[in-house]
């Protein structure tokens, strides 16, 4: 019997894609799902004629292998990943390789690569973006794991990922244990804020502007031939051109809750335990919160007031400075995505290399776009680039822009418009940009209350000082730390 080159374990919409891709690009694939009717499905249907073996057991699976043995989960993030684990390790031998290609949560694969190795066999946990399409005609893959087990699975992962114009596969080793699925949580939460920036730019165009669907498709088509060129705002453009039977634009007809599966969530959180200000992201996620609670909003906005939206002027060059808003706060949203991941480097030892994790996603991936170029770019010419607000290029992009986001964000406050990722990347612009915040008085206040100390500005970093500020308190004072 014909050996396969990689079993596939999961036959949802990802995982048969992925088999198609793979057997396309002359691997030979086995695939197994829980549900075996899918495998009988699959195999006598989409799958007939093609070098894909359907296989009924764990045993069976592991049995129609290649060695080193290379199984691939494509199944719910949680559980169902450890219980596979469970199912197969018994099957394999020592140095076989065991993907989980789902949206784990990066401390489950830092724990599971260490569980894996532990039974002598190799553990890759991998990021994959780029929805059904992507799966099948190439998506962005990014892998972490053990790396022994890289040179094992290159050559099938970088045939089957994305390409861009030179060629080069969107898809590189990123790092040891968690930092392929920690790289494809950002990509996440930075997909939750150009999903956001795009709404944003979307409601000021309908609902200050007065546009109709068809005007905005016709300004999303034009953005999309310039900077702003990205797989979402395609999208977006042809979202807004799209018709229900009756002849009217089905965007207006959905419903305004959105959902969410967590990554973007867990970002915010990584954030946050990383002391990293990730507020654009942030401010995404409570956006579909918000969003959520749709029968509490409509019963508010009988009681609550506020100004009513009323355009007067040049409607083009309002247009114009919303497009202004979107490209400077994109800029703002992959820099603290950026710094995030070099703080998340650095307590978790992976050696991320910042230009190669924009390659991976020009191309394939939901955030695809040639704006990502501009960052490989910026980290070629500085690979210690410690914000990409500072690289030249994003900075001179940012003043060219700056007129027209403050115009877009102060006419959407003074309009009662909720512009929450366009404002707050400016705050974080501006504070970012700002020599002297003001925490020297909450310093004071946390002094004040639970003599937290504080350092001064005429003497060295790392001297603390406590005041007696009622004359009651001692001269006693907490220790010193930050969470």
């Amino acid at each position: 019997m014909a050996r396969a080159d990689i079993g596939l374990i999961g036959l949802a919409v990802m995982g048969e894609n992925l088999v198609m891709n793979m057997e396309s690009k002359g691997f030979t694939v086995a695939v197994f799902n829980r549900s075996t009717e899918k495998v009988t499905r699959f195999v006598e249907g989409r799958a007939k004629g093609k070098n894909i073996i359907g296989t009924y057991s764990i045993k069976e699976l592991v049995d129609s292998l290649k060695t080193p043995r290379k199984i691939m989960m494509m199944v719910k993030a949680g559980k169902p990943v450890d219980d596979f684990i469970e199912m197969i390790a018994p099957y394999l031998d020592k140095g076989d390789i065991i993907i989980d290609g789902g949206n784990s949560h990066f401390p489950d694969t830092i724990r599971r690569t260490q569980y894996v190795e532990s039974k002598g066999l190799l553990y890759i946990g991998t990021g994959v973006s780029g929805g059904e399409e992507g799966a099948l005609k190439g998506p962005s893959i990014m892998p972490g794991g053990s790396y022994a087990a890289w040179d094992h699975v290159k050559p099938i992962f970088q045939a089957i990922a994305a390409k861009v114009e030179d060629g080069s596969p969107c898809c590189d080793w990123v790092g040891d244990n968690g930092a392929g699925h920690f790289v494809k949580m950002v990509h996440n939460g930075i997909e939750y804020g150009d999903m956001q920036l795009i709404c944003e730019a979307y409601q000021l165009m309908r609902d200050y502007l007065g546009m109709s669907a068809d005007e905005m498709h016709e300004v999303f088509k034009e953005w999309n031939k310039g900077d702003l060129d990205s797989y979402l705002i395609e999208i977006t453009r042809d979202i807004l051109a799209y018709k229900d039977t009756d002849g009217e634009p089905i965007v207006d007809k959905i419903l305004d809750t959105a959902g969410q599966k967590g990554t973007g969530k867990w970002t915010a959180i990584a954030s946050l335990d990383e002391g990293i200000p990730l507020t654009l992201i942030g401010e995404a996620v409570y956006a579909r919160c918000l969003s959520a609670i749709k029968e509490e909003r409509v019963a508010a906005s009988k009681i609550l007031t506020g100004p009513k939206p009323a355009f007067t002027g040049d409607r083009q060059e309002f247009i114009n400075a919303i497009k202004d808003a979107l490209y400077a706060s994109k800029i703002v949203s992959y820099a603290q995505g950026y710094t995030l991941l070099r703080a998340a480097a650095k307590t978790y030892g992976w050696n991320l290399k910042y230009g190669e994790i924009a390659l991976m996603w020009r191309g394939g991936c939901i955030i695809r776009s040639v704006f990502l170029g501009k960052i490989k770019e910026a980290f070629d010419k500085n690979p210690g680039l410690t914000n990409l607000l500072l690289d030249p290029i994003f900075k001179e992009k940012i003043e060219k822009a700056q007129a027209g986001w403050r115009k877009v964000v102060s006419q959407a406050v003074l309009n009662g418009i909720s512009v929450p990722a366009l404002s707050t990347a400016l705050n974080y612009y501006d504070g970012y940009r700002c020599e002297r915040l003001p925490a020297n008085l909450l310093q004071a206040q946390r002094d004040y209350f639970g003599a937290h100390t504080y350092e001064r500005i005429d003497k060295p970093r790392g001297e603390f000082f406590h005041t007696n500020w009622t004359g009651e308190g001692g001269s006693t004072s907490a220790s010193t730390y930050n969470v």
